[in-house]
């Protein structure tokens, strides 16, 4: 018999940092200000791939309002710390003017692997984005509600939303954040696998042949976590707003509470063609909540 999930919740969030007078993006920020961060707020808190970004990452919560605290605790710890060298912290997920290729890469190995493999494609990478984990251990389970949450993935983006400017214009895009990042390899929409072991499979060959160390390269919208026993939402901006963070992370748990539910009662969400999923995450994309999406079942946005 199929035991429940733990459905337990953890944020990531990504976070730029500014100058408090000119609000440029930080040209460079002090290691000190990281290992201030790191004694204050321990591994809960790391470097972006850009120098100017800063990432943080609650705990395991048992409810999304644990989650919500944690994340307050953390955004305030940052805060207070980045005022201490004349900086803050800006929760969008692009910068409404500055350049991203008057910015630098995060001097480490892992990062510099990636400067040279990607290029000009990793060069524009000045976004931030919002990650939700729902604690699934089960691996043949988190592999099927991966296929059926996709349904639910342009909801979650049109709802978080904070990035409309790049180099100072309106792009009209709601999330100019995913224009920037559907450039990355491995991103959008997952592909649709029958069992955990198939998904191993070919992530395997990807590693084997060398293109990738491992399955944390896989930049899907949703994936099943390569470090944690829990299916990964990455869809989503960074959230202005805690608050908006937490209905968020609650809409997607409360999502796969039910997928669940219908798996126990030997039933399940029908899975809808890429094709149809996609045109919805190009609406949200493009107008947030001003387009509206497509119903799939009454055939009307």
């Amino acid at each position: 018999m199929l035991s429940e999930p733990e459905f337990t919740v953890g944020i990531e969030e990504e976070y730029m940092l500014v100058d408090v007078e000119s609000r440029e993006l930080a040209r460079h920020v002090p290691d000190s200000l990281f290992a201030e961060c790191s004694r204050q707020l321990g591994d809960r808190v790391a470097r972006e791939f850009m120098q100017c970004q800063i990432e943080v990452g609650t705990g395991v919560c048992q409810t999304v309002s644990e989650a919500q605290a944690e994340l307050v605790e953390l955004r305030e710890g940052v805060q207070a710390i980045a005022q201490k060298y004349d900086l803050a912290l800006l929760a969008a997920s692009t910068h409404p003017f500055s350049r991203p290729t008057d910015q630098a890469h995060t001097r480490i190995n892992r990062y510099d692997r990636l400067a040279v493999d990607l290029q000009a494609v990793v060069r524009r990478l000045m976004i931030c984005g919002m990650h939700v984990h729902v604690g699934v251990s089960d691996d043949d389970l988190r592999i099927e509600m991966m296929g059926q949450a996709t349904y639910i993935l342009p909801h979650l983006l049109a709802l978080s939303t904070s990035s409309p400017f790049w180099y100072a214009n309106n792009t009209g895009m709601k999330s100019y954040r995913l224009s920037v990042w559907d450039e990355m390899p491995r991103t959008g929409l997952p592909p649709v696998f029958e069992s955990y072991a198939e998904y191993q499979r070919h992530v395997d060959v990807l590693v084997n042949v060398g293109i990738i160390e491992d399955a944390t390269k896989l930049w899907w919208d949703i994936r099943p976590s390569a470090r944690f026993p829990t299916l990964e939402v990455r869809i989503s901006d960074v959230c202005t707003h805690v608050a908006d963070a937490a209905c968020i992370t609650a809409l997607y748990q409360c999502w796969l509470r039910m997928l669940y539910r219908l798996r126990r009662d030997n039933q399940r969400w029908r899975r809808y063609h890429t094709m149809l999923i996609d045109e919805n995450r190009w609406r949200a994309h493009r107008y947030g909540l001003d387009g509206g999406l497509i119903d799939f079942g009454k055939t009307e946005i």
